[in-house]
């Protein structure tokens, strides 16, 4: 019999799937976030989290794509040097203090991305080379150090620095995120990794809620309100992290 705890682990990580997939991300710091919550060891935690992330991204990525939302311009020269870094911090295992408190800035950066209504660019404008390569490298080792995608990262920065309206942002980071994911898991499974016995389950909630946040968030509506509550969880998460 599922034990209450873990049928509430359960809710929650469908939940960050519907609104991060919304988004166009994988829901990798939110997968975390709510594992942080839940005490499930950190043995688990990385790994767990990079598969949902692909599953989910991926999902991301069709719908996104399908609906007209895709520019390889910008990510071809980002994802050529971050999926190498991100195969690197896969393979690298942090201590468990700097893994904790890295994750913890990690979420809250995150939750600025889900809680921050950004504007539309009113003109977009084109990115230079060296700086996306510099980008990528530097999003991909930090993703693959902490187990997330990195699209947490991306999205900020393309939206702040006006090179792409809100729904190619979101095509993009969907799939840069699956790259990245895969990659550091590839880091990972490089040595040996522990994975929870709950993991399938894990997986086909990631699904459900990926399927129904891409929907809606390549069609539909924006879930602001939603996102912010998720916010605030991350931003806890994230302090249980770093003080602990």
């Amino acid at each position: 019999m599922i034990e209450t705890e873990s049928i509430l682990l359960l809710f929650a990580l469908f939940t960050v799937a519907i609104l991060y997939s919304s988004v166009g991300h994988g829901g990798a710091s939110g997968y975390l976030a709510v594992m942080a919550l839940f005490a499930t060891p950190i043995a688990f935690t990385r790994p767990s989290a990079l598969i949902l992330n692909v599953i989910v991204s991926s999902i991301a990525s069709i719908t996104f794509w399908r609906a007209g939302y895709f520019d390889k311009g910008i990510l071809l020269p980002i994802a050529l040097v971050s999926v190498p870094m991100a195969f690197l911090g896969g393979y690298i295992d942090l201590p468990k203090e700097w893994y904790q408190r890295i994750l913890g800035i990690g979420l809250f950066v995150a939750s600025f991305r889900l809680a921050w209504n950004f504007s539309p660019a009113e003109e977009i404008e084109t990115p230079r080379l060296p700086t996306l390569l510099f980008l990528g490298g530097v999003i991909g080792l930090i993703s693959g150090l902490i187990g997330i995608g990195g699209g947490v990262f991306l999205t900020p920065i393309l939206l702040l620095m006006k090179w792409s309206v809100a729904k190619t942002a979101a095509a993009i980071s969907a799939v840069f995120i699956l790259l990245n994911s895969l990659s550091g898991l590839a880091g990972m499974f490089s040595k040996k990794i522990d994975l929870p016995e709950e993991a399938p389950l894990w997986i086909v909630v990631a699904v459900v809620g990926g399927v129904i946040g891409s929907r809606l968030g390549s069609w539909y509506f924006d879930s602001i309100a939603l996102r912010r509550i998720l916010a605030c969880v991350l931003v806890i998460a994230a302090f249980k992290l770093i003080l602990t």
